[in-house]
């Protein structure tokens, strides 16, 4: 371990606590292992660390929370700066604005802005770290009536190559704030973002479990519901198979298939009206089947952070993920063959976001990615507790992959991506040669490189 400045720039190495800290991540299936780690706190030892790498020739990689592991490159002979950057979530209620440090979680951001009755395009889970979710897209909630979360984004803080700090936005360098939002990355360590917050008196948010037999008929009428739902309701449907674990309600053990969502409940709006809409969503689906549990009811902002019922603490898992296009009557067929009951499917969950709607629309000052030209997200996921489970995993996607191929559109979101070798690309050739222009001018050595994500340069 050396501290090399004054300022408490700690460069760790392998083996030692500070390492370990600096270089955790939330997939244990996809360590870190960088040659050096700092856990930067400050601006200064950020720009430090960066004088670092420059002095000993490494190349440098960023992460805060670590969620994004196993979709980066690896780490090997690289720098890993943590950024942790100090500081709570700023909330100017006037404006309808947030400063988020780099390494806040979505919790963090949710109870700040709650109690001024505001609300902010948020994942799924209160653990994963707001900037890079932001940043690589953002599939939220909410996403059917807002859009993707980056556009959303108004302001972007970072550090880039030459240790200067810069915060660009629509007026000041403006193809900088365009890259940063979605543009694959390698841009600089970004130290906050200043999201835009819209006013919200609660949300009508919950999730209803089925046995996996009905899986049919259930996900057919999801289907045929999402054909022409309002735009105010995302929702989503999953296939389950969740083991007994000491958390977990005894009757969502086992195979069940789960239908989820929220409706945003407006300012001065009815909550009764909110229900209806999601009424109009279950009542098809509950003439298939009664439930196991229903959880569906109109709740506090942070309610829709608990739908999923994601993990807080890290776990291994390895995933896949695709954006399709309308799911027929063969798509259904061989989309439940593969992942359905009796398939014998070793994923823990695999599942559909319904797209569509706000996330189908450029925005005008959008960025780099501003939209998705897909009425569905696919992802699926599973637990390699071991190298044969892992084999198995990775087979099995294999053949969901090319299962799902006829409906496969051939891109990805950057905040879905769970593994560095799937396919991905959400950027087309000219967006990618505009990321590059702007990359070159403040990387001109490419510093970052490790950190683009694939396709997303003609460069490296």
């Amino acid at each position: 371990m050396t501290t090399f400045d004054g300022l408490g720039t700690t460069v760790s190495l392998p083996g030692e606590a500070a390492y370990e800290a600096a270089t955790q991540v939330f997939n244990l299936a996809a360590p870190a292992r960088p040659a050096a780690a700092v856990t930067a706190t400050t601006l200064d030892q950020i720009r430090a660390a960066l004088g670092h790498a420059r002095a000993e020739g490494l190349p440098v990689r960023v992460h805060s929370t670590g969620h994004a592991a196993a979709a980066t490159g690896p780490m090997e002979g690289s720098l890993l700066i943590r950024a942790e950057l100090a500081g709570d979530v700023e909330i100017d209620a006037s404006r309808h604005l947030a400063r988020i440090p780099s390494g806040t979680r979505w919790g963090a951001v949710v109870e700040a802005a709650a109690p001024h009755g505001l609300a902010v395009p948020h994942g799924s889970s209160p653990t994963v770290g707001a900037v890079g979710f932001l940043l690589g897209g953002g599939l939220s909630p909410y996403g059917r009536q807002l859009g993707l979360a980056v556009n959303s984004v108004r302001a972007i803080e970072l550090v880039t190559a030459d240790g200067e700090l810069r915060r660009v936005d629509a007026t000041h360098d403006p193809d900088l704030f365009w890259a940063l939002r979605g543009g694959g990355g390698g841009f600089g360590i970004v130290t906050a973002v200043e999201v835009e917050l819209f006013a919200a008196a609660g949300v009508v948010t919950g999730t209803t479990y089925w046995t996996a037999e009905h899986a049919e008929p259930l996900l057919t009428r999801w289907l045929e519901w999402t054909r022409d739902a309002p735009r105010e309701v995302t929702t989503s449907l999953r296939l389950m198979n969740i083991p007994p674990l000491p958390d977990v309600p005894p009757a969502l053990v086992g195979s069940t298939l789960a239908v989820d969502g929220a409706v945003l409940v407006p300012a001065t709006g009815d909550p009764a009206a909110a229900r209806r809409m999601t009424d109009r969503l279950l009542e098809p689906l509950l003439a298939v089947a009664d439930p196991v549990m229903n959880t569906w009811a109109v709740t506090s902002l942070s309610g829709a952070l608990e739908v999923h019922m994601d993990p807080t603490d890290p776990v291994p898992f390895a995933g896949d993920h695709m954006l399709l296009s309308d799911l027929d009557g063969d798509g259904v067929a061989e989309f439940l063959k593969l992942l359905g009951p009796g398939s014998g499917s070793p994923l823990i969950v695999a599942g559909l976001r319904h797209l569509g709607g706000a996330f189908a629309e450029p925005s005008p000052d959008g960025g780099a990615l501003d939209h998705l030209d897909a009425p569905y997200c696919y992802a699926g996921s599973g637990v390699p507790v071991d190298a044969p489970t892992a084999r198995a995993l990775g087979e099995h996607q294999a053949k969901v992959r090319a299962a799902l191929r006829p409906w496969d559109t051939g891109w990805t979101v950057p905040s879905f991506v769970e593994s560095f070798a799937q396919p991905q690309r959400h950027l087309d050739a000219l967006a990618v040669r505009r990321a590059d222009l702007v990359r070159t001018r403040v990387d001109p050595d490419g510093l970052f490189r490790g950190d683009i994500a694939p396709n997303a340069t003609a460069l490296w």
